[in-house]
């Protein structure tokens, strides 16, 4: 199955991390670790790895919408150009 997935252009290693990664957003270690037959360290580490890039994410996003509403506000407060 390997062999014809690569034929396909199928990265299987890229493809195995991504998985990883949105079951370690969705499950708690212990049973990430069960359900796989990972060992628990490593369950942890996925979960980590994926908390903490949800987490700068969110926090990219927020930072964007604080200037973005910042940026608003500002404009809200200049004077009007005058047509004289």
């Amino acid at each position: 199955m390997g062999e014809r997935l690569r034929k396909l252009g199928t990265r299987l290693a890229e493809t195995r991390s991504t998985a990883l990664f949105q079951l370690a957003t969705e499950l708690p270690a212990a049973i990430l670790a069960r359900t796989l037959g990972i060992d628990i360290t490593v369950a942890v580490k996925w979960q980590r790895a994926a908390a903490g890039d949800w987490a700068a994410y969110a926090a990219e996003i927020s930072r964007r919408a604080s200037l973005h509403n910042h940026e608003i506000e500002s404009a809200k407060r200049r004077p009007e150009p005058r047509n004289d």
